[in-house]
């Protein structure tokens, strides 16, 4: 594939993958004043971003494999449409229950922009070069969460929370215009394959039956079950216990973004050198030091908030060594089906995510003991997995 070609590619469907991040990273700044205006507590508000964890996995699991059979550009433009809907419904919730139940809806629409670009990528490229081309995609996601807090904050600070749903929606449009003249379809007629339910629930079975596909697919999920942690608990944590103005997190936010993009930029080259197993054993260990760490210093009675700033950070920037590499090194084996297998990858990472961050809002007792606690226990299952699957290797 020609160098402009590629690295066109990369932009837009790291741009693809960002509707969802957009959807997190704008929102989280506005907890505090959501939960006011809706007369409600911090707790239940994080029950609205459960809820699109929650729905962003499930349409996962049907947007992948009708992208095996009918192609990947329609059900991409569909997610979008159903994903700026939402968003407009959300815009208006006059009660929590309502932006809850929108919040679910546009999590159903992100996940088609989601999913199907990282079976984009695999109808295309293995091993380092689909490591290269997802971390240069991760330059375009790093405009997510580098300036969606940062302009969240604005928003809910200067203007008003519902802002950032008619912001979404127009930065919906505007993607779905890019992937119209500049990502053409990558699965031609004669590789799809049949939508019949009983053949999709037959992938399926047969992709969590195949232990290599499993095994790595969990560790990932544990690494996205720890940013999706701090993600939903960052913001009553720094925000509230810290008294940091939701601006001044958005820039923090960014920071630990940062660390996790910038990283992954060498992802491909170390994956040549060390083997994906080495690179993402020694990304789990150090998320897993850092992790119980954090939750000893905490537990023990830290009030201060730059150590807690230095370890996740350290967290952010271990996991740059984990969330690519295993989920591509799930999918490798698996071109024919890539749509289900991405599916089902993602679908399982967010099971695990919308589980952590569900339990830790229901253990939500006014301190970030909850929080560390999560990050510590997923940290240390994600080490576990790991381990089951270098024996694998063996």
């Amino acid at each position: 594939m020609p160098a402009r070609l590629f690295y066109t590619r990369a932009m837009v469907v790291g741009l693809l993958i960002a509707v969802g991040a957009f959807a997190i990273d704008m929102y989280i700044p506005g907890f505090a004043a959501i939960a006011a205006e809706l007369h409600t507590d911090p707790g239940t508000v994080q029950l609205s971003m459960t809820a699109f964890f929650i729905s962003l996995g499930i349409g996962q699991v049907l947007w992948g494999p009708l992208s095996d059979a009918v192609g990947r550009r329609g059900p991409i433009f569909a997610g979008l449409a159903l994903f700026a809907a939402a968003s407009a419904a959300a815009a208006f919730a006059p009660s929590i229950g309502w932006l809850i139940a929108a919040r679910f809806v546009q999590g159903l629409g992100a996940a088609g922009a989601t999913v199907v670009p990282l079976a984009v990528i695999r109808d295309e490229h293995t091993g380092p070069d689909a490591a290269q081309l997802l971390s240069l995609a991760m330059l375009s996601l790093s405009i997510s969460p580098i300036l969606a807090p940062v302009a969240g904050g604005f928003m809910v600070q200067y203007v008003s929370w519902r802002l950032i749903f008619g912001v979404l929606i127009a930065i919906s449009v505007l993607i779905g215009v890019m992937t119209h003249f500049l990502l053409p379809e990558t699965l031609p007629q004669y590789r799809r394959v049949s939508a019949r339910p009983l053949s999709i629930l037959l992938t399926y079975g047969r992709l969590l039956r195949h232990r290599r596909f499993l095994a790595p697919v969990l560790i990932a999920a544990c690494g996205q079950a720890v940013l999706f942690v701090f993600i939903s608990g960052a913001p009553f944590v720094i925000v509230t216990l810290h008294s940091v103005s939701p601006t001044n997190f958005g820039i923090l936010f960014a920071l630990h973004a940062m660390s996790l993009i910038g990283l992954s930029q060498l992802n491909a080259k170390m994956m040549r050198r060390f083997g994906a197993l080495r690179m993402i054993g020694a990304g789990a260990a150090l998320v897993c030091v850092a992790s119980l760490a954090l939750a000893g210093l905490v537990i023990g009675g830290m009030t201060a908030l730059w150590p807690f700033v230095a370890l996740t950070l350290t967290i952010f920037a271990s996991l740059s060594l984990i969330l690519g590499p295993a989920f591509l090194t799930a999918m490798e084996p698996f071109g024919a089906t890539a749509g289900a297998a991405a599916a089902i990858g993602t679908g399982v990472e967010f099971a695990c995510s919308s589980t952590a961050t569900g339990v830790m809002g229901l253990l939500a007792d006014g301190t970030a003991v909850p929080m560390v606690a999560a990050l510590a226990v997923v940290s240390c299952g994600m080490l576990v997995f790991w381990g089951w699957f270098a024996r694998m290797a063996k």
